[in-house]
C-alpha cells in the first residue's frame, strides 16, 4: 500500500494544533531568539528580491507587471528558511495558535503572549538585518541601481490609505497563513518549498502588506535615506499591516481551519516531530 507524502488536512490541523501547544510552553528567551532568526530570514529574503528585481532596471521600465513577478518569484526563500529550520514568524503564528485557542488547550493570554515575543523578535532580527547585512555590507549606497526601487517601494508603502494598508495587510496573512499551511502539510523538503513558495510569491507580486518584511523594507530604505519618519511608518504602513496581518491569519484562516476539523479533536497525530515554527 503506498503511502501518502502530505498529511491529510484532519491530521494536517491537529499536527498545527500539538506544535502551536508547544511553542506556548517555550521559555520566552528560546522563542524570542527563535523570532530574531526569524526576522533575519524574512529580511534575507526581502533583501534578495529588492536587489534582483531592483537591479533589473530596463525590464522594470519596460515591463513593469514581470519585474513585480521576479520580485515575488525570489522573496520566498526567506520564509522557506523560517519553516524548513524551525525559526519563528509572527504572521504565521496568527492562524496556528487559534487552533488550541478554539479547542481550548491554552488561554487567550497565552495566545498573546506568543504573538508579542514572536513580534518583538522578528522586530530585532529584521532591524539588524536592515543595518547588519543591507546598509553596513554597501548594499544600499547610492550607486547602486536598487537604492532608488526600495526607497520608491518604501515611500509608496507609507503614502496609501489606513483601509487600503490594513486590507492588502489581511490578503498579504491569509495567503502566508495558506504557504504554512501547505509546507507543513508536506512530509519532504522538496514538498514543503513548493508549497511555501507559490501563495508567498503571490502576496508578494500583488504588493501586499507583510508587517515584518515591511519592518526591513522601510527601515532599510530609511538608512537609505528614505524621507520617511518613524511615525509615519508606525501610523501610516506598520499599525494598519500589523491588524490586517492578525485578521487575515486568525479570523481568516486560523479559526475556520479549526472550526472546520473541530470533530478531530483527541484523535492521535504521528508527527516525528513536533518542529513547525
Amino acid at each position: 500500500m503506498a503511502v501518502s507524502n502530505i498529511l491529510s488536512p484532519d491530521h494536517l490541523v491537529n499536527y498545527i494544533n500539538d506544535s502551536a501547544v508547544v511553542k506556548v510552553a517555550l521559555r520566552p528567551s528560546r522563542l524570542l531568539v527563535m523570532a530574531f532568526l526569524g526576522g533575519i530570514f524574512i529580511s534575507l529574503g526581502a533583501l534578495l528580491a529588492v536587489v534582483v528585481a531592483g537591479g533589473a532596471t530596463q525590464l522594470l521600465a519596460e515591463n513593469p507587471g514581470l519585474d513585480k513577478l521576479l520580485f515575488g518569484a525570489v522573496f520566498p526563500i526567506g520564509f522557506i528558511a523560517v519553516v524548513l529550520t524551525g525559526a519563528d514568524l509572527f504572521t504565521s503564528n496568527c492562524a496556528t495558535q487559534m487552533v488550541p485557542w478554539y479547542r481550548r488547550q491554552v488561554k487567550l493570554q497565552e495566545v498573546v503572549r506568543v504573538w508579542g515575543v514572536s513580534y518583538l523578535g522578528n522586530l530585532i532580527g529584521a532591524l539588524f538585518a536592515a543595518w547588519a547585512f543591507a546598509y553596513m555590507t554597501g548594499l544600499l549606497t547610492a550607486n547602486q541601481p536598487w537604492t532608488p526601487y526600495i526607497i520608491n517601494l518604501a515611500e509608496h508603502k507609507v503614502h496609501q490609505p489606513f483601509q487600503v494598508v490594513f486590507m492588502k495587510g489581511v490578503l498579504a496573512n491569509m495567503l502566508v497563513c495558506v504557504a504554512a499551511w501547505q509546507g507543513y502539510s508536506a512530509k519532504d523538503t522538496l514538498g514543503r518549498m513548493v508549497g511555501i513558495w507559490a501563495p508567498v510569491m503571490t502576496f508578494v507580486a500583488l504588493g501586499m502588506e507583510h508587517s515584518i518584511a515591511n519592518l526591513f523594507f522601510v527601515p532599510a530604505a530609511m538608512l537609505a535615506g528614505a524621507d520617511i519618519t518613524l511615525l509615519d511608518f508606525a501610523t501610516h504602513n506598520l499599525l494598519p499591516a500589523t491588524l490586517g496581518n492578525i485578521v487575515g491569519g486568525a479570523l481568516l484562516i486560523g479559526l475556520p481551519y479549526a472550526w472546520l476539523y473541530s470533530e478531530t479533536d483527541g484523535k492521535v497525530v504521528n508527527p516525528t516531530d513536533i518542529d513547525l515554527p
